[in-house]
């Protein structure tokens, strides 16, 4: 596994807007402040997210872009990739693996950041298809896709040269093994998320929420009830 202190560049690759907010804005903010470049492919535009709360199908993937990208800001992250995949049809399919790759060759971090390609039974809603399918995709394109020159031909076309992730994060994991103190970066991690308004019916339980998951984590790490935290299960693919 990779010495923190040789991390450069870190890529986060999510299904929907908002999922890097709910699972490891705190993470980001402490790793930009500690000088790391940050990057987010984001899969689909989040159009299917939102129904209830009354704003046109036709006007949200807009509104989710300007949502995300404010939310970005306040982490440090202003390098946003587009992949604008349909919401909710999500599949870890060879186009995907190669528009990932893509990504990848472009900003050649050093560890990916994804979501859990493993269905928790016990919290259904860890596990969207859309968040699982993403994280079977981030995974196949971390290996063997991005480090293999014969792996999606095309890219090598337009310029992708081959690129060797040494890492790989995910979240939720099933058995967590990384975790990052963030209660210096904790409202801002709130405050991230609170960009979404089009997702949030009841923002202060919402934040309050975030808090209780961040003191839960901190508490499974061993830094203490006062302390926040993002939980990670890490996989060395070096």
């Amino acid at each position: 596994m990779a010495d923190e202190a040789d991390v450069r560049s870190i890529l986060i690759v999510t299904a929907h807007p908002d999922d890097v907010d709910f699972g490891a804005a705190g993470s980001v903010a402490t790793w930009t402040a500690a000088g790391i470049e940050v990057a987010y492919c984001i899969v689909t535009d989040g159009d299917a997210g939102g129904a209830e709360y009354g704003v046109p199908r036709a006007d949200m993937a807009a509104l989710r872009h300007e949502e995300q990208t404010t939310a970005a800001k306040k982490v440090g992250v202003s390098d946003i990739h587009w992949l604008g995949y349909r919401d909710g049809r999500v599949e870890a399919t060879l186009d995907l693996r190669r528009d990932i790759t893509r990504v990848i060759r472009t900003v050649k971090p050093d560890r990916v950041v994804t979501q859990s390609p493993e269905r928790n039974l016990e919290r259904i809603y860890a596990s969207h298809p859309d968040h699982i399918a993403t994280g079977e995709a981030a995974l196949c394109a971390v290996y063997p896709d991005a480090r293999n020159a014969w792996a999606h031909e095309e890219l090598l076309a337009e310029g992708h040269e081959p690129h060797v992730v040494r890492e790989v994060w995910m979240f939720p994991g099933a058995t967590p093994n990384r975790f990052v103190d963030i209660t210096e970066m904790i409202e801002r991690k709130v405050d991230a998320l609170m960009s979404h308004r089009s997702q949030l019916p009841d923002p202060e339980a919402t934040a309050e929420m975030l808090r209780n998951w961040g003191r839960m984590h901190a508490m499974t790490a061993g830094y203490g009830d006062d302390r926040y935290a993002e939980a990670f299960q890490a996989i060395s693919t070096a």
